[in-house]
């Protein structure tokens, strides 16, 4: 997936340690906190909230079909997404937010 300079596959170790060291260069955040596959669950789950039908996302992340994605990305992130979607309503709109499964956030009523 990630070739060396002399094109053979990397440790994933190195891998790693690769990540974290450009995650330095991002204010705010702790990259050991982080590895590459938060990023795919991150994308898989800010596409799933934005609308995109699941077969799509499939397509993108190589999958033969949409099963791992209902099973393991979709569903481990909304909670997560959830309480992001959250803090960032109050900061921005100091209204509290709701998400939709089936959509995108949207703001909730009093």
């Amino acid at each position: 997936m990630f070739p060396s300079e002399v094109g053979t596959p990397q440790d994933r170790h190195n891998v790693l340690r690769m990540f974290r060291s450009a995650l330095t260069l991002v204010p705010g955040v702790e990259p050991q906190e982080w590895t590459p596959r938060d990023l795919r669950h991150s994308f898989v789950s800010i596409l799933s909230q934005s609308g995109l039908p699941i077969q799509e996302i499939s397509t993108l992340m190589g999958h033969s079909g949409i099963a791992v994605n209902e099973v393991v990305y979709r569903h481990e992130l909304r909670p997560v997404i959830q309480s992001a979607a959250s803090v960032m309503d109050d900061v921005f709109w100091n209204a509290p937010t709701t998400i939709d499964t089936d959509g995108p956030p949207t703001p909730r009523t009093a």
